[in-house]
């Protein structure tokens, strides 16, 4: 059990965080306010309703989930990277979802037909409110999980791997407004934030950055210690 914690405790501030998340996510869902902010582009009007999407969509669930798990087991390097970019783009998602309530109108009152995946995006649209929109989170982290495979080189140098995940990073975010889940807005802001995050993480690669400051703290302490003993 002991091996088992050393070799993956790099997973419990994740599963932490992952608990957090989901109990202030849940209690925006159940918020009850009227003085919400309505999320609206002209675009929205001309972007048709197209029911087939909400399998990529639901793919998502998928998706990030398994960009992280391979990075957990295989690249732990690029597993922090990835976190601490999903992380902070989900908080900052909470925290604006906590400050700016929003709401959409766009959903249909009436499908113009039905089979298997209307009725797949009823049961969504019953389990998930049209509030807590932007950033969206789905498109969000579809950035998050294909920027991460692009900079593993394993997965990068994998062709059918690289472009597995940009057909569904670029079907999960066209889901998100065809079947009606989110306004061309929620999607404009998340690819600013994933814009800002990548410099930050990739391109100025502040995990290094603060791994460096964390050893570096470690070792002042670890002279200032040796010089008390030798006093």
């Amino acid at each position: 059990m002991k091996a088992f914690m050393k070799k993956y405790k790099h997973g419990i501030p994740l599963a932490l965080y992952g608990l957090v998340y989901l109990a202030w996510f849940f209690a925006l869902e159940q918020r009850q306010t009227k003085d919400y902010m309505v999320v609206h582009m002209n675009i929205d009007e001309y972007i048709p309703f197209c029911e087939v999407f909400v399998v990529p969509y639901l793919l998502w669930f998928i998706y990030v989930p398994a960009v992280l798990l391979y990075l957990f087991r295989k690249d732990r390097d690029g597993y922090w990277k990835n976190v601490v970019f999903l992380c902070t783009g989900m908080t900052v998602f909470l925290v604006i979802s906590t400050f700016i309530p929003n709401i959409h109108h766009l959903r249909l009152r009436q499908f113009p037909r039905e089979n298997i995946f209307t009725a797949v995006i009823g049961m969504l649209w019953k389990a998930d409110t049209p509030t807590n929109l932007f950033p969206s989170i789905h498109v969000f982290n579809s950035l998050g999980a294909h920027f991460a495979v692009l900079n593993n080189e394993n997965l990068r140098n994998n062709k059918k791997i690289r472009s597995v995940s940009l057909v569904l990073c670029i079907s999960i975010i066209l889901a998100t407004m065809l079947i009606k889940q989110h306004s061309m807005f929620d999607v404009l802001t998340a690819f600013i934030m994933g814009a800002v995050m990548y410099v930050a993480v990739y391109s100025y690669d502040l995990v290094a950055l603060w791994r460096y400051r964390h050893q570096y703290q470690a070792a002042k302490r670890a002279r200032k210690r040796a010089r008390i003993k030798i006093g």
